[in-house]
Order: C-alpha cells, then structure tokens, then sequence
C-alpha cells in the first residue's frame, strides 16, 4: 500500500468516526453525511472478517496516558494490561450519544456473564473545564458500578491523548462558558490484553456485536 492510500485511508477513518453529541433532532438531520462518511471505509467489517469492527492495528493508534479517576487519583491505563479495555471518549454533558454508547456497554458486560472480570471500561472526557473528577466518576457508575470514568487534572495534557486515540473535540452551540455542547469522535476502542488497540468499534455497533469482538480478544 502506498504512502498516499494510507494517508486517504486515515483521513477516511477520522471522518467516520467524527460524531456530534448533540440533540437527536439534530443529529437526525446531519445523518445521510456521517453516513456517506462512514460507508467509505466500512467500518463494520474489517479486512480478515474476524471482527464486527475495524481491525487497525496497523493505524498506529493508541498509546499509554494517564488520567485522573474518580476519587481524584491518577489513573493509568497500563495500569489495566491483563484486561481486554473498552475504551471511549465523551462528556457527562452530551445528551445523546455517550448515555446510549454506555447503556450499550452495560449490555455488552450483561452479556459476557464470568468473562465480564476480564474486561475494563473506560470513559474519558474530552470536557474536563466542567467535568470534574468527582462528576464523571459518579457519571459512569450510574450506568455500571465498575465503569471508569477519567478526566485530565493539573498537567495531565488532553491534546496529546486526543493525538494518540485521534480525538477530534470542539464546543459548539456555545451560550456561555459553562453551557455549551461538544461534537467530538464517537465509537470505542477495544485494547488488548497488553495494552495495544486492536479494534475499533463505530457508534451504533450493537452489544451483542462488542461483545463477540471481546470474547475474540479474549481468546488470544
């Protein structure tokens, strides 16, 4: 594959997975272009037909960050290898798409039954000027109570793990500083049990369709 394919193809993969958390008669609206979008890489299936999502391993994607947990501690994510990790990017504030993506994963840990110990998930905020250590961490544990919810404290540099996971966030319908929405990347990322992102799984994946991936994972 040649250098301007895969630079197509990564253009192509950010485009797909850029959703807006917005009202649903909104999102309705701007659907016939996400999916036009989201049709150029086919995202359901991947090159070997082994998993429901995108096997992008050779994306060059992820990469070892730390975050800060719901009780205000730092939290690495390496600190989770020995765990297959779904890991997925949002804010407490989105009125949409990241309660339905945490439902679903809710259903995905329902369906994994025992196997559910060997996997983590993740969700980092990509709004930390209102979502507090505190706020994302109870915000997670109402749809599951071993949910992790993550922001960035102090230091911690949210723009270069948006870089490495390719995150792309901005505020929009801003009315002040505090009440705004953010589109941002939707979807998840499934990590392997050494840390290493292996599937990317698009916005609208069914549980039972995560779940079949995980258990893949979760064989090798």
């Amino acid at each position: 594959m040649n250098r301007n394919t895969i630079t197509l193809l990564s253009a192509a993969f950010t485009l797909a997975t850029l959703s807006a958390c917005q009202p649903q008669e909104k999102a309705e609206s701007e659907q016939p272009a996400t999916v036009t979008a989201t049709s150029a890489v086919s995202p359901s299936v991947n090159n070997t037909g082994s998993f429901h999502g995108s096997d992008i391993r050779q994306e060059n994607i992820g990469g070892d960050f730390t975050m800060t947990d719901g009780n205000g501690k730092p939290f690495n994510i390496g600190d989770l290898k020995g765990k297959i990790v779904l890991l997925s990017f949002g804010y407490t504030h989105c009125p949409d798409v990241c309660p339905t993506e945490l439902l679903t994963y809710n259903d995905v840990l329902t369906q994994l039954g025992d196997q559910a110990k060997d996997v983590a998930v993740v969700f980092a905020s990509v709004d930390p000027e209102r979502d507090t250590p505190e706020l994302v961490g109870k915000y997670v544990q109402q749809f599951h109570p071993d949910f992790i919810g993550l922001t960035t404290t102090g230091d911690q540099n949210l723009a270069v793990i948006k870089q490495q996971y390719r995150i792309v966030s901005a505020k929009t319908e801003q009315q002040s500083d505090t009440v705004y929405l953010v589109d941002h990347t939707a979807g998840a990322y499934l990590l392997d049990k050494n840390g290493e992102v292996v599937v990317f799984e698009p916005y609208g994946n069914t549980a039972q369709q995560l779940a079949d991936d995980i258990r893949l994972l979760l064989k090798s």
